[in-house]
């Protein structure tokens, strides 16, 4: 089961930074974005696509030449979505303590060679941790079907 997480690790390099001298906000939403793919796609074995990122929260600002970790995992299936929870930690290589840096919730749609959505095997949580994040999924979802109805009028 261990298809239903991955980590990704890299340092932040020079051109990731922004005018304020840090990493810029933009970047680290690529790798979210990067990373959040790479487990979706484990998953379910198939191409899927961003429909959603919510949430995204940033803690502390990443250096350059940070050791970067951006850990993504499954907390959450519908028919054919997927949702993963991603946090990114960093801290200075030779130090030994990560600093969570950045988290979100992103959701992917597995789609088929035609674009159309495609079911996708169901996630079961099996630790107290993981019932723990899919219930957070599910709240979340809750929250952003009030807000989409607020939305409405400027769609």
């Amino acid at each position: 089961m261990e298809n239903h997480q991955i980590t990704l690790r890299f340092l932040a390099e020079p051109t990731d930074v922004n005018f304020g001298g840090k990493v810029h906000g933009g970047v680290v939403m690529k790798w979210i974005d990067q990373a959040g793919y790479a487990c979706a796609v484990n998953w379910c074995k198939q191409y899927a696509v961003t429909i959603y990122v919510g949430g995204i929260r940033f803690f502390k600002p990443i250096f350059i030449g940070n050791l970067v970790e951006i850990r993504a995992r499954l907390v959450y299936t519908g028919n054919s979505s997927m949702h993963i929870a991603v946090d990114v930690y960093s801290k200075r290589p030779q130090e030994a303590e990560y600093v969570k840096n950045t988290h979100c919730m992103i959701i992917f749609v597995a789609i088929d060679d035609d674009g159309k959505q495609v079911n996708v095997p169901k996630f079961n949580p099996f630790t107290e941790e993981e019932k723990r994040l899919q219930d957070y999924a599910i709240r979340l979802m809750n929250l952003r079907k009030n807000i989409e109805e607020e939305m409405k009028e400027f769609y």
